[in-house]
């Protein structure tokens, strides 16, 4: 199962992939702190949904011969009329999808693919389904906002349905994970991402993203992560 993937200008989304199922009836889902759009078509039946933030890896099964499309929008971004934090380790569906259009909240809209993800992210600006509570990306940025702590933990957790430290734990996790899939040792993961030790590490790697440093250093094809890929560090406290 190979996944494609690209960045994107836009504030409101993290990244977007496609990818197609092969010879895979189960992947392991690495933890994230972002929701996702995802739509997908198995033996001719298209359907869609809007995936919540997970804290912790999961395997989930995976339908042969599927193909994938997802954005995953930026921390922060939130859809108001489905709060993120009922969709932490959930989803929701969405209804009355065909190849050329779904229904999203009250109406009719295209199908959005990977090269048209942006146009289909701003319509849903404008038309208030998408909002961005600016306070998330300047704190992940550095800044550090002129509100309580209080009201700082209130606002990241409507935004993103987590903590802040549940964030950058799950972050954390997926860039050690990277290291050491581009060869990294345990010990200078340890080293750059400020782990206590080695054992610290292990159970990050096994809570987040369900594989030992090993088992990463030599991926199992029949059993593939989702998407996995470089992130900045994030300025949480």
């Amino acid at each position: 199962m190979e996944i494609e993937s690209r960045p994107s200008e836009l504030p409101y989304i993290e990244r977007v992939w496609r990818s197609r199922s092969e010879d895979v009836s189960e992947m392991m889902s690495v933890a994230t702190s972002h929701w996702e759009l995802v739509v997908w078509e198995h033996r001719g039946q298209v359907q869609a949904a809007v995936l919540g933030p997970e804290a912790k890896a999961s395997r989930a099964p995976v339908p042969g011969d599927a193909d994938f499309f997802g954005i995953s929008f930026a921390l922060g971004t939130s859809m108001p009329h489905i709060p993120v934090s009922r969709l932490v380790g959930g989803n929701a569906a969405i209804p009355d999808v065909t190849r050329r259009s779904l229904w999203l909240k009250g109406s009719s809209w295209h199908v959005p693919d990977f090269d048209n993800a942006e146009a289909f992210v701003l319509r849903m600006v404008r038309e208030g389904i998408v909002d961005l509570d600016p306070i998330v990306p300047a704190v992940l940025g550095g800044t550090t906002p002129d509100v309580s702590a209080r009201t700082l933990q209130r606002r990241f957790v409507a935004a993103t349905g987590q903590t802040q430290g549940a964030i950058r734990q799950i972050d954390r996790a997926r860039r050690a994970a990277v290291l050491i899939q581009e060869g990294a040792k345990a010990q200078e993961v340890v080293h750059r991402l400020g782990y206590f030790d080695q054992p610290h590490l292990a159970r990050s790697l096994k809570r987040y993203v369900g594989r030992t440093a090993r088992q990463l250093s030599a991926p199992d094809a029949d059993e593939p992560l989702s998407l996995l890929y470089k992130t900045c560090p994030l300025a949480l406290a």
